[in-house]
């Protein structure tokens, strides 16, 4: 998993996307501060675009609803070793 940060533009907020690569190839995009927002790509590229795409239309959903947009939830990437 890897973490990232992409902005949107329309109101100048940034939003940590988590960009997991999938073992078939493309890559799936979460959003812990927008967990309604899933996405994918088959590149990296087009994985970002959508994901850009997904949030600015979840906080279109969250405006008109009139909810508070939140704010964004930063991801730590820790790696642990177990017994398998």
């Amino acid at each position: 998993m890897r973490a990232e940060e992409i902005s949107v533009t329309e109101q100048g907020r940034s939003f940590t996307i988590n960009l997991n690569p999938q073992p078939e190839g493309g890559f799936t995009v979460l959003v812990p501060a927008l967990p309604e927002v899933v996405t994918e790509g088959e590149t990296r590229e087009e994985a970002l675009a959508n994901a850009r795409e997904a949030i600015e239309a979840m906080l279109a959903v969250y405006r008109e609803e009139g909810w508070p947009i939140p704010a964004d939830v930063p991801t730590e990437v820790e790696h642990l070793t177990v017994a398998a």
